[in-house]
């Protein structure tokens, strides 16, 4: 007979009791919940089908691609939750802003905010125009059932920094000009974009997602000192924005060791942490009151099996240190990852940690 220890996990009768939730929330799991930043996307030969002769934008706006692209990883890989597909500068294209994704490069911005009055300019984003959004989410709702639903996106600094610089940028070098020699313009700016930001995440909260990720992922090139004076009060607007909506609120940035504090500061249940900073060392950085995700090298996974083993192994120890602990890459999923070796990666973090 087999020991009710080795029995599987008893499911989630909702997505408000998942894992997920209750690993955001600090309670126990039943195992430690995993998802990938990234995981639907260009390392899975049915999305690369799918995608075939549309544009990313086009498709980001299209419900039934959103809603087909979002659960792709959910069945291949039996992770924990889904992640809406979507980008980190859709809120500006459906406003109305000229943006185009140019393969190889990423966002390119037609006429990039270099002056106040091109701040002004800047066409709000109107509820609206997202019906599509609401449409995809109910349908991503209804099809996952108890597993939940992550809602996106970007966060104001780093969609800045693409309005400024006019795509991306290594050194962000005219977006921390502006901020520096514009200072009214630049609060004008990210207050708008925290609106922005805001109104997309309310929409697909509204609509049934049962979490929110915030992405800042260029802060990082940010000092502690003018990430907490010039760019966290507008994180923090967003998140608040959410109000009474009771969805934990994830908030994740790239090379954000020096801030983690501030991160979780912004107003969020769990600090996303990249692959620099281990796990253990997070959780004392952060504090005792929020939970981390992360924060796997996606880089590991193009390396050996034991090689990976071996680090997933160390991510899962190490978070324990943690309130929660949503296992997480520190990244993106690199597009040349073999989608089997993500699969085998959940496989075997719900083995190392089921109750």
């Amino acid at each position: 007979m087999t020991a009710v220890a080795d029995a599987a996990p008893t499911p989630a009768p909702s997505p408000a009791d998942s894992d997920l939730v209750r690993a955001a929330r600090g309670l126990p799991v039943r195992r430690t919940p995993v998802w990938f930043m990234r995981q639907a996307g260009r390392s899975l030969p049915e999305y690369r089908a799918l995608r075939a002769g549309t544009r990313m934008l086009d498709a980001c706006q299209d419900p039934d691609l959103v809603t087909e692209i979002t659960l792709q990883p959910v069945r291949r890989h039996g992770v924990d939750a889904a992640i809406l597909f979507s980008d980190i500068v859709l809120p500006l294209v459906v406003a109305g802003v000229d943006i185009d994704i140019k393969p190889g490069v990423g966002p390119v911005i037609a006429s990039p905010v270099r002056s106040v009055a091109d701040v002004d300019a800047l066409p709000p984003l109107e509820p609206d125009r997202l019906a599509f959004l609401a449409t995809a989410v109910r349908r991503l709702v209804a099809e996952l059932g108890p597993t939940p639903l992550i809602g996106f996106a970007g966060a104001p600094f780093t969609l800045a920094t693409y309005l400024i610089e006019g795509g991306p940028s290594k050194e962000h070098a005219r977006t921390k000009a502006f901020m520096y020699a514009e200072p009214e313009a630049w609060g004008r700016l990210l207050d708008r974009l925290a609106v922005s930001a805001a109104t997309f995440l309310t929409t697909q909260v509204d609509a049934g997602a049962s979490a929110v990720q915030l992405f800042d992922s260029w802060a990082g090139v940010l000092s502690a000192a003018d990430y907490a004076e010039r760019v966290l009060p507008h994180s923090r607007a967003v998140l608040d924005a959410l109000g009474d909506r009771d969805v934990p609120k994830v908030h994740f940035g790239v090379g954000t060791g020096e801030l983690l504090p501030l991160i979780g500061d912004a107003g969020a249940d769990v600090v996303g942490v990249d692959w620099r900073v281990p796990l253990d060392e997070a959780a004392r950085r952060v504090g005792p009151g929020r939970s981390l995700q992360g924060n796997l090298d996606p880089a590991v996974l193009l390396a050996d099996r034991a090689t990976v083993d071996r680090e997933v192994r160390r991510v899962v120890a190490q978070g324990r240190a943690a309130r929660g602990h949503v296992f997480n890459l520190g990244h993106g999923v690199l597009p040349d990852t073999d989608p089997g070796v993500l699969t085998s990666v959940v496989d075997l973090v719900h083995e190392l940690t089921s109750r």
